[in-house]
Order: structure tokens, then C-alpha cells, then sequence
């Protein structure tokens, strides 16, 4: 049957990143990479990372194989555009035919982004999401990327996008395209043993977030058929695909999240909280995410002040998990009504008792869950607690309304005067 651009789209896509997942498999590292032809490697992570054991695990095993493996150990936390240029440079005077990325997000991505501007060189703006920069395609693949996650949380190792903050903006921003994807995800749950439970709680609530947001986002089908197939946007909304392991990574963080933080031996916890990080990485990669995640980006953007737990050895800043979950339940209370029924299925995943509940119950009953979960980890309190006030709400919306990649997933269209009463909601949760 053919189609006209302007029909419904009937079309969803999956190009998930090949996944390697079990304690020990950084050990297997040096075999993954050869295999993709890379001879002189790059193994990006961050100064505390640099001496840490997964980090000697990863160059003994490329080392074993005979590579030449050299470590940029300068990537920043939460990274600046000044970072990611710092990294690319790296990236293009190495000579590098393979990268390997061991950390958290701020690691995976520097590296997505320097691997793409020592591929690809041009002007820093042209592949950074409009309207803060040209949003040029990708021109084509990248070299080898194995991306080794060591928190339980971004699902950075899944996904097509490079975060940072835009420091002169004000505002987080990002790259995004699909051959900005590792390679291929290599998940050592055993890496995050030795993990904060402050890491624990910024990284654990950023996979529920993620999960919820993939959950809810607007229906695939609720998109334009595009004119050419390759305008089919990477964030395609919720489709049958994704919903699979957004569902069963609420499931696992409602579960997990909260033993995780109250034992940190509790390796069985953090075990599945690794897996549900790669699951929603894979969920949201595909979905795409939303309001929440708009609004952490002037969040954290304009917070360069604030100092968690956990991070007190990084320079102030509002981690990119706390910066997201922070807005979540007023977020789900305003886009409910759009979908009643996914959230309160969410509510129901997440631990909350639903059993006397009917679907217009289902934005409150994930609102109170979440917060319960923020409460019992050591979240701050809505965004208040990181020192914004009424007062700040409305330079917060222009921050916001500048996602538009990240808005237009949400299953209900928030204009500014939403978005306000969001971050007005938002200031505080108990």
C-alpha cells in the first residue's frame, strides 16, 4: 500500500547496540576490539578511574592482545562543550583506529564525541542540536567504539547521543545520531561494587526516569509517515520494542534501587541494577525520552553550585541523574492524563499498591512512588533543595523550551505556562 508523507506512521525501527553482559566480561576486552580491526586504541575514562581495577583489567586484557591502548584520563564530569573540544583534539593527533570508554555517561559520551570529530572534523556547532547549534547529520559511520559502563545508570552505552554543558548558554545540550552508537556495549556489573551510595542514588533514579519516560512517550504511530525513511527520527516514541525493557527496567529499579543504597554489599542489587540500566538504555534509546529530561538540562545548566553526595571530589554541579528525577513526579502528574492507563501500569511496576486504583489514579500513584523511592535514597527534595526558588522558574522554562527534541516525545505538549507550573510543582515533594 503506498503511502503519502502526510499519513501516520505505521513504522518503527530497531538498531540496538550488540550487547556483552556478566561479571568479568571487561577480562574479554582485548579479544572484543581486535576482532573490529583496531590496532591503536584510545581508552577514554576519567581521573579517578584512571588507577582503579576495572580500568587495569581493561589494558592488561588489550594488552594481551598485543594493541597499542594509550588513556586520556582528563574527561570531566557532567562535561562542558570546552571537554568535549579537548577530547576531540586528543582523538585526531592519536591516530587512533578503535576507542574503548570506561565509566560512567560523561566518559561514554566524551568519547562518542571525540570519536566523531577525529572521523568527521569540522566546525565544533555543526553536529550540536539545533537551535543551540546547526544539528549537520552525521556524514557517515565512526570508528570501533566498545563502550564499558561502570554505573548503574545513564544507559549511555545504548544510545545514539553525546550530552554536555553548554557553559556559555547556560543550558545542557547535546549531539545526537545514530552513528554516534557504540559499537558494541560491554556491561561488567561487577564494576559498580565499589560505587558511593550517592553515585547509587543520582545513577539508580536516572534509569527509573529513563524507563518511565520511554514508558510514557508518545505513541510511535502518532508521528507523520516521513517523506524519505531516513528522516525517521532516532527517538521514535513508544513502540512494542521498547516498551519490553522500559517496563521490565521500572520493574527491576522499584525493586533493587532502594536495597542498593541502604547495603552497599548488596551485590545481587546492584547486579540487576546494572542490567535494568542497560535495559531502559536500550528502551529510551529507541523511544526516546521527555519533559523531565527537557527540564534537567536548565537545571543542571544553571546550577554550578551545588554539591552532592558522592561527587564531593568533582567541581559543584547538579549530577545528571538528580538534575532529571528531580522534576519526574510533577513531570508524570502533567503528562497522566494523556495516558492513564501506562501510568499507572508504571506505578504498578515500580512497587507502588494499585490493587484499589481506577486509571485516572495512575499519575498521583507514580508521582507518590517515585518520590518514596527519592526519599529512601537520599534525593534532594525537588529542586528546591538545590537552591532554586519561585523566583527562578522562569529562566528554568527558557532553558526547557529550548529541547524540543526531548519535548515533542511527550505524550502531552507542554507550552510555557505547563512547564512553569511543572517546575513550580517541582520545588518540593515532602
Amino acid at each position: 500500500m503506498t503511502k503519502t508523507p502526510d499519513s501516520p506512521e505505521h513504522i518503527f525501527t530497531v538498531e540496538a547496540v550488540p550487547l556483552k553482559y556478566g561479571r568479568g566480561a571487561l577480562r574479554e576486552l582485548g579479544h572484543d576490539i581486535k576482532a573490529l580491526n583496531a590496532r591503536r586504541v584510545a581508552l577514554f575514562t576519567d581521573r579517578h578511574l584512571a588507577t582503579s581495577e576495572p580500568v587495569a583489567i581493561a589494558r592488561a586484557a588489550i594488552a594481551r592482545e598485543g594493541l597499542d591502548v594509550v588513556v586520556y584520563d582528563a574527561v570531566r564530569v557532567e562535561p562542558t562543550d570546552a571537554a568535549f573540544r579537548e577530547a576531540a583534539a586528543f582523538a585526531a593527533d592519536g591516530g587512533f583506529d578503535g576507542f574503548v570508554s570506561i565509566g560512567g555517561g560523561s566518559v561514554m559520551d566524551t568519547c562518542k564525541a571525540a570519536n566523531l570529530y577525529a572521523t568527521h572534523p569540522d566546525d565544533f556547532l555543526a553536529y550540536v542540536n539545533a537551535p543551540m547549534g546547526h544539528g549537520k547529520p552525521v556524514p557517515g559511520p565512526l570508528k570501533p567504539h566498545l563502550a564499558c559502563p561502570t554505573t548503574c545508570g545513564t544507559g549511555s552505552e545504548m544510545t545514539a547521543t553525546a550530552i554536555f554543558d553548554f557553559v556559555s548558554e547556560n543550558v545542557k545540550t547535546g549531539i545526537a545520531h545514530r552513528h554516534l552508537k557504540p559499537t558494541r556495549a560491554v556491561v561488567d556489573p561487577t564494576t559498580t561494587y565499589t560505587l558511593p551510595v550517592g553515585v547509587v542514588c543520582s545513577t539508580g533514579l536516572d534509569v527509573l526516569t529513563h524507563a518511565i519516560e520511554s514508558w510514557t512517550a508518545r505513541d510511535f504511530r502518532t508521528r507523520d509517515y516521513p517523506a524519505n525513511p531516513a528522516l525517521r527520527p532516532p527517538y521514535q516514541g513508544s513502540n512494542p520494542w521498547s516498551d519490553i525493557g522500559s517496563l521490565k527496567a521500572i520493574e527491576l529499579g522499584g525493586r533493587y534501587l532502594e536495597r542498593a543504597y541502604a547495603d552497599p554489599k548488596d551485590h545481587e542489587a546492584r547486579d540487576h541494577l546494572m542490567f535494568a540500566s542497560t535495559l531502559a538504555g536500550m528502551a529510551f534509546g529507541n523511544a526516546g525520552v521527555h519533559i523531565p529530561h527537557a527540564m534537567s538540562y536548565a537545571v543542571a545548566g544553571q546550577n554550578h553550585r551545588y554539591v552532592a553526595a558522592g561527587y564531593e571530589d568533582e567541581a559543584p554541579m547538579v549530577p545528571h541523574g538528580l538534575s532529571v528525577v528531580v522534576n519526574a513526579p510533577a513531570a508524570f502528574r502533567f503528562t497522566a492524563p494523556a495516558c492513564p492507563e501506562r501510568h499507572l501500569q508504571a506505578a504498578q511496576a515500580l512497587g507502588a499498591d494499585t490493587r484499589n486504583l481506577t486509571q485516572e489514579h495512575g499519575g498521583e500513584a507514580l508521582a507518590a512512588r517515585l518520590a518514596e523511592i527519592m526519599r529512601n535514597t537520599g534525593c534532594p527534595n525537588g529542586i528546591g533543595a538545590l537552591g532554586y526558588t519561585e523566583a527562578d522558574i522562569p529562566a528554568l522554562v527558557k532553558g526547557a523550551v529550548q529541547q524540543k527534541r526531548l519535548l515533542v516525545q511527550a505524550p502531552r505538549d507542554p507550552d510555557e505556562s505547563d512547564l512553569a507550573d511543572i517546575f513550580r510543582d517541582a520545588l518540593r515533594y515532602w
